[in-house]
């Protein structure tokens, strides 16, 4: 028997087409409800439903959670910083894409 697929990697992998509720995010996050309320106020998180317990989230929002949760415990950013700090990572994501997309232009 093949000892190498016990310690392999399992995980699932969660789409944008993925429908989380508040408490599948709040349980992949470990933490409380009102912690992600605040990132949904602070519009960090943006979700789709009306009040809180209508609320659904893609898996996406689970790696953009995680950073904000990153960016408050290991660096001290407040809720407003961290809005500021995911607004800048998107902006240049955004800038390295068309940078991307004109490099490749040029090749040709």
């Amino acid at each position: 028997m093949n000892n190498n697929l016990s310690s392999a990697h399992v995980g699932i992998i969660l789409e944008e087409q993925t429908q989380l509720t508040l408490d599948d995010l709040c349980a992949a996050c470990c933490v409380q409800t009102e912690i992600i309320i605040e990132l949904v106020e602070e519009g960090v998180l943006i979700p789709s439903g009306g009040k809180p317990p209508q609320w659904y989230f893609s898996g996406m929002h689970i790696r953009r959670a995680k950073t904000a949760l990153n960016l408050q415990r290991d660096l001290g950013v407040n809720i407003a910083g961290v809005a500021l700090a995911l607004q800048l990572l998107d902006e240049i994501k955004t800038l390295r894409a068309q940078l991307n997309k004109l490099q490749s232009k040029d090749d040709l």
